[in-house]
């Protein structure tokens, strides 16, 4: 040990430099922990996965406090997390990180009913307290501690490993939709596609990968020693690394053995063989940017090459492994309930495919059953991606391995083998597709499809129709036709509209359990200053990402189709207050085609009890006609019918949060704060205190057929809740015999005027209340003139018109924070958290 540190396995500090330090993975420990050690080295980890899946890296990020899952060092530089578990991996380690994400639902491989804790080392708080001895087990100093990703358990890693292996999905279990009833065959697509994971993430994430691949060899020459005594080398670990030129470098010293520089190359893969059974070839720096330098290599490779070391450039080397005439080989059952994890076979020259499995079936007590039932299938365990492929029977298993090590050193250890049941294997992809004419038969839309996209109608078919939405759901027995699909959709338009195309999974509702509600969670990840993406992922992390739906990928249709025949279930909306009438909106458009149709839906989850809340239809129907219709002849606009569930504004209320949208459509990046979204209100409030508007001569108002009188307003406000404009209470809380005391579930609708931005600034601050106008439950506004208004948030000028405000449908049960004891410090703050409501912003 070079420094001072704490040791992985107690976070204690180690004295006086006396500690042990791991050569690969740099795991340090005092002495007297060394023997109790359980945690495995990096280069081992891959051997111990149970189930192979990838990881999704979304773009890189800061994260402090973290630390690398790989080489055990802190993340100060950009780095990169699986958006589905708590992975986090710096940018050069991504390649020797385990394919051990979580398994969120059945893919037709080493399918399971019963789930296993899934255990991540490190990253905790330092506050984090052991389940089983109950001390702390978290550090901010090392990685330390373990968590189970499903139910969140934590332990020590001396204490995990006594934990009942069975894992009951933790206080979640009732919202969790189990993994064992979720379907989806993904084999084309990659994990962002899966999970629906916006594609702007995966091109920033490709981006950076290329840049990291291209650059990686000059960017990582400014780490060459100093020390006259050491030369520091450039280690490829195969054919493909040289063509990437993708190089770790190592520094050794200039006298430094043969065994010794091997040695040192091959921890610097976290590989930990025998140095005996690999050497080192030298490469010149012209032969690396050659473009023929792969037949080079091939051309070199018996050759005894002398040193090229210069002094202004690392010398190159790559690793080979040395031939063999036998080796021990793993094989593993695709089926997981034979009791054992893998046998080992010795293989020879001779040995192929067949004979691989002639002998691998007895080791497996299924010695009675007929070869040609099985295949051998070769498995590489990528970080990001886990390929399989198929071995012929007459293929040559070592000569296999001799091509897998000339490719990458790193690969063979990352490779598998597997027997596998020929079984007639079911594809069935489903593709929610969206963006198509609406109101259109199901014949239609597969016609559309064929001259759009050119769909084979023996493999692909319409199985879920959304007429009024214009969405199909499309299901493909063809991966490859399948991928065609998916990426022609997003450059595809249909009558000047694109379209846009959701990968969805198959929800078994026979599967859920019994007491089981899951949580549907919609996040629009541009409300909340831009905050929703920080809460996608913890909701991912919390629940099976498959419940957690990004409502910029495709809406909300997608989440209530997957969720359509689960019996009972819950869903959170987060966003503002379009977000909300958008998912409600979808909800009451589609609630026939739904087992639950009336799901509850909730703004906060936590401490909530269900009540009902009225909604409303809006239905705006302009006098004047719409110019530049066909043939020059004017047309009126058709009316128009949008939902209302918590507000609509008319006047100076909508005229600001209309300019508050034009300036965050010009500049969207700079809306990144609740704080600079209030700045930006304030300051278009700012300007218009000096205008005057005399609404109550442009509008006339009839509630429940009575025309009624309005005074002077500059704003004029139809409320269904008892919060406005980030919690105010423009109602008030005064009793009045006029009008009833309002509730969320009453069937009427409060009326309110405001005076002007002044007297807006009052209501918000808690000094004044609006004008009380009316109370009732049909409302008709005539417009004499163009007007702002607004609708839960979503503003817009409305022409000259009339305006019908009525009931819609039958009431939505929402989830309410619970009446908890008052404090001391008043009831505006309580009053704002206990409403329904959210903030402003829009969608």
């Amino acid at each position: 040990m070079e420094q001072p540190t704490f040791c992985h396995y107690c976070t204690d500090f180690i004295w006086g430099l006396a500690g042990y330090q791991c050569e690969v993975c740099n795991f340090m420990s005092h002495e007297k922990c060394l023997k109790n050690v359980k945690i495995p080295c990096s280069c081992i980890a891959p051997s111990l996965v149970r189930v192979p899946v990838a990881h999704c890296f979304g773009p890189p990020g800061h994260y402090k406090r973290k630390f690398c899952t790989v080489c055990r060092k802190s993340l100060e530089s950009p780095a990169f997390r699986c958006e589905v578990c708590e992975l986090h991996v710096h940018t050069d380690c991504i390649p020797f990180a385990c394919s051990d994400c979580r398994q969120c639902h059945q893919d037709g491989h080493q399918d399971q009913d019963t789930y296993h804790h899934h255990w991540r080392e490190g990253n905790l708080s330092s506050s984090a307290r052991c389940e089983v001895c109950k001390k702390t087990c978290g550090s901010s100093e090392v990685l330390s501690g373990m968590r189970c990703e499903w139910c969140g358990i934590l332990a020590h890693a001396a204490c995990y490993i006594i934990v009942t292996p069975e894992c009951t999905f933790g206080r979640l279990r009732n919202m969790i939709l189990p993994p064992s009833c979720v379907q989806l065959f993904s084999r084309n697509f990659s994990k962002l596609h899966c999970f629906r994971i916006s594609e702007n993430l995966q091109t920033e994430s490709d981006e950076d990968d290329d840049v990291d691949g291209s650059t990686q060899g000059s960017a990582k020459d400014v780490q060459i020693s100093t020390d006259s005594s050491k030369q520091t080398l450039k280690i490829f670990d195969g054919n493909d690394a040289v063509k990437r030129n993708q190089f770790r470098l190592i520094s050794v010293p200039r006298i430094a053995k043969n065994e010794e520089v091997v040695e040192a190359a091959l921890r610097a893969y976290y590989i930990n063989d025998e140095q005996q059974e690999y050497e080192l070839q030298t490469f010149t720096q012209q032969a690396l940017l050659s473009d023929d330098v792969i037949n080079r290599n091939d051309a070199a490779e018996d050759s005894n090459l002398g040193s090229v070391f210069r002094e202004s450039v690392p010398e190159a080397w790559i690793i080979r492994a040395r031939p063999k005439d036998e080796e021990v080989i793993r094989i593993y059952p695709a089926w997981l309930k034979v009791g054992m994890a893998y046998v080992s076979l010795r293989v020879n020259k001779s040995s192929t495919t067949q004979t691989v499995i002639e002998e691998v079936l007895p080791l497996l007590g299924r010695q009675t059953e007929c070869l040609q039932n099985f295949k051998l299938v070769e498995v590489l365990m990528g970080s990001k991606q886990v390929q399989r492929m198929v071995l012929d029977n007459q293929e040559l298993i070592l000569n296999r391995l001799k091509d897998i090590r000339k490719t990458s050193i790193r690969q063979m250890n990352q490779t598998r083998f597997y027997i596998v049941e020929n079984s007639e294997s079911i594809v069935r992809v489903n593709l929610f597709v969206g963006g198509l004419p609406p109101q259109l038969s199901p014949e239609e839309y597969t016609n559309i499809l064929k001259d759009e996209l050119a769909i084979k109608t023996n493999v692909v078919s319409v199985r879920h129709v959304y007429q009024a939405q214009g969405a199909v759901v499309l299901e493909i027995s063809c991966f490859s036709e399948a991928e065609r699909i998916y990426m022609l959709v997003k450059d595809t338009t249909v009558n000047d509209k694109p379209l846009n195309a959701v990968v969805v999974p198959e929800v078994m509702a026979s599967k859920i359990p019994q007491n089981c509600c899951p949580l549907l969670v919609f996040v629009n990840p541009k409300s909340g200053g831009l905050k929703g993406r920080d809460l996608l992922y913890s909701f991912r992390k919390l629940l099976n990402p498959h419940q957690v739906f990004e409502l910029t990928n495709g809406g909300p249709l997608p989440g209530f189709h997957t969720f359509s025949q689960v019996p009972s279930f819950r869903v959170l909306v987060c966003g503002g207050d379009g977000t909300v009438g958008w998912v409600l909106g979808a909800l009451e458009e589609i609630r026939h085609k739904l087992v639950c149709s009336e799901p509850s839906v909730a703004i906060l989850p936590l401490g909530t009890d269900d009540v009902l809340m009225d909604r409303w239809t809006i239905l705006l129907d302009a006098e004047e006609p719409v110019e530049g219709a066909e043939n020059g002849v004017a047309e009126p606009e058709p009316p128009k019918i949008v939902q209302m569930n918590n507000y609509c504004g008319l006047g100076i209320d909508a005229e600001l949060s209309l300019d508050f949208h034009h300036a965050r459509e010009e500049e969207p990046g700079k809306f990144n704060s609740r704080f600079h979204n209030k700045g930006v209100y304030v300051k278009v409030g700012l300007q218009k205190i000096s205008h005057t508007r005399n609404l109550h001569k442009d509008i006339k108002l009839q509630v429940d057929q009575h025309e009624v009188e309005l005074p002077s307003i500059e704003g004029l406000i139809f409320i269904n809740i008892p919060s406005w404009g980030s919690g105010a209470d423009l109602w008030g809380s005064e009793s009045d015999n006029r009008f009833e005391k309002p509730r969320i579930d009453d069937g009427l609708l409060e009326v309110v005027g405001v005076t002007g931005v002044v007297h807006m600034g009052q209501v918000q601050g808690g000094f004044r209340s609006g004008i009380r106008i009316a109370q009732g439950s049909y409302f008709r506004v005539t417009l004499l003139k163009p007007i702002p208004v607004q609708v839960d948030g979503e503003p817009w000028i409305q022409a000259p018109g009339q305006i019908i405000i009525s009931a819609a449908g039958p009431k939505v049960h929402m989830l309410k924070k619970s009446k908890q004891k008052q404090k001391k410090t008043g009831s505006l703050k309580e009053m704002r958290v206990d409403s329904v409501s959210v903030s402003e912003g829009g969608r």
